[in-house]
This record gives C-alpha cells, structure tokens and sequence, in this order.
C-alpha cells in the first residue's frame, strides 16, 4: 500500500509489481479490480509484463479450458443423474457407538447436515452434497460420521486435502476420532518416503487401508483403490484444473462429499459495501472535477 498525493491531497493506492520491475497504482476504490491469485502448492506465476496482450491470452485460454470443462461438466452430471450408485444400510449399533464417542453436543446444524448426508448415503443415486460452514463449525464432524457409515459397509474412504498441512491436520483428526475403532488410516503426501508411499499403494489396493487421506497425489493414476465407497474433498476450489479432471473421473458412480470453508458471509458483505463507497467516490469526484469517474494516475481501461 502507497499514500500518494495527486493534487487533492493524499490518497491511498495498492502498488502491483509487473515483469521487469513496471509499476501499477491502483486507487482503494478500485480495488474489485484485483483478484488474489489461486494455484496448487508450490507454483510460481510468471509475472506479465505491462502493456503487452500476454496477460489477454492467457485469460482466453482459461476461458476457453472453463468452457470445456463446463461441457464435461455437463455430461458428467448427466451420468451421475442416471447412475446407479451404492446405497449404504442404516446404521447399526456400530455407528450408534461411534455417534455417542463424540465429545461434544452436535449443534442444530451440524445435527441436520448429518441427517442430509446419512439419508443421502442410503439412497441409490450417487451423492454430491457440498457442506459449507466457517472454521471451527464441526465441518469434520460430519464427514467423520460420513466415513464411519462407508466404513461399516466395508466400503474404502478417500480424503483429499489441497495442501500438505491441512492433509496432516485430517489425518491427526480422523485418528483421533477412530482410535476406540479397529478402522486403519494412512496419510499419503510428501512427508512420506518413496518406500512408505509404496507400501501404502499395495495396502490401499489390496483394501487394507480403510480411510486413505493426502493431497493430489491421491489423484494419481497409481493409486488404485479395492472398493472406494465415498470421497471427501476439502476445499475443491483449490485445486488445479488437471485435479479437478481426475477428481472426476474418480466421482462417477462413486458418493462425494465437498466442504468448504469459504467466507460467503464476508463475499457478501463486501459486495454491498463496494456500491456505496463507488457512489461516495463519484460524488466526491464531481463535486471536485465535475467529472463522474474518480481521477487515478494510470490511464487503463477496464
């Protein structure tokens, strides 16, 4: 952030830094014009360089990759709405007992998210419910509860995480939470050794290994599951457009639970904010200069 004075006094500006060291300065009041920058862990962006259509062929190459993926999209749905998929028992006194291990009193809405999610898991359409609710809400909970189910069926649960961290994290709750149960968990990422990842690949195939938690890498084509019965997949939107692809084709018959922590409240907020404090500005901005835009020392267009 820059203070810059432009004539009628100091204003505030958010400096963006392009290839070789070109400089942008966006005024506070423009700022819906930039977007944070979302990847998979460990990517680079290479910076573009200002005033060349570098940056316009890329956005029409994303377009064009959205497009298609909305396509396959499309007709992925369409099979799942067809599809036969796997509809689980009710539960049995197995699950009640792993109901009653929790610690706490379920709150209203985790309790019904837990009734939408069990009742879609014994019906024979495959499922695809997206459960969003802030950090902290007993989001886990509920796709512990999820898994439980898939478990007791003898049926295998993949979990998948966008970061490593966050993949440890689950891994370090879901064996906590199962530990009273004879349920074996196993985290694959890049804390674990070339030999480990293999012994985990021959258990996950053989079904050995009941619940299988990790990053990308579980998308991998080397990774073969004996009978997956549930995927569970933390924070979608992370992901690259070549996950999203294998998460895909891993989804079609099978039940699939999405979370997401996304702050929609605060997106919200922020979208009735942004009109009031445009007006503020072009008042301002009138009353100054007679001019409805608000004056700024670049000279882009939108």
């Amino acid at each position: 952030m820059k203070e810059i004075n432009h004539g009628d006094g100091p204003a505030e500006f958010m400096l963006l830094e392009f290839a070789e060291a070109a400089r942008l300065y966006v005024p506070l009041t423009r700022l819906d014009l930039v977007q944070k920058y979302r990847s998979s862990e460990g990517a680079k962006p290479v910076l573009s360089h200002l005033g060349t259509a570098a940056w316009s062929k890329t956005k029409s190459r994303v377009k064009k990759a959205m497009k298609d993926m909305a396509d396959e999209l499309l007709k992925l749905y369409a099979e799942r709405k067809t599809a036969v998929g796997h509809a689980f028992p009710p539960g049995n006194e197995w699950f009640r007992e792993f109901e009653d291990a929790f610690e706490f009193s379920e709150t209203e809405d985790q309790a019904q998210a837990i009734k939408d999610v069990i009742r879609d898991m014994e019906s024979t359409q495959p499922m695809d419910r997206l459960l969003c609710g802030d950090v902290g809400y007993g989001k886990t909970e509920v796709a512990m509860r999820a898994a439980f189910k898939a478990i007791s069926d003898n049926k295998q649960v993949a979990v998948l995480a966008p970061t490593t961290v966050l993949a440890f994290q689950h891994y370090e709750t879901f064996k906590q939470r199962f530990a009273p149960f004879p349920v074996t968990i196993e985290m694959i990422s890049r804390f674990r050794t070339p030999k480990q990842q293999k012994e985990i690949l021959q258990k996950t195939e053989a079904g050995k290994i009941d619940v299988l938690i990790g990053t990308h890498r579980i998308l991998s084509k080397d990774i073969k599951f004996s009978d997956l019965g549930l995927l569970i997949v933390d924070e979608e939107q992370r992901f690259g457009v070549r996950h999203k692809e294998r998460i895909k084709q891993m989804r079609k018959q099978v039940d699939v639970l999405t979370m997401s922590a996304t702050p929609i409240p605060r997106t919200l907020h922020m979208s009735l904010v942004r009109p009031a404090r445009h007006e503020r500005d072009r008042n301002s901005a009138e009353r100054s200069h007679g001019d409805p835009e608000p004056s700024s020392p670049v000279g882009t267009k939108n």
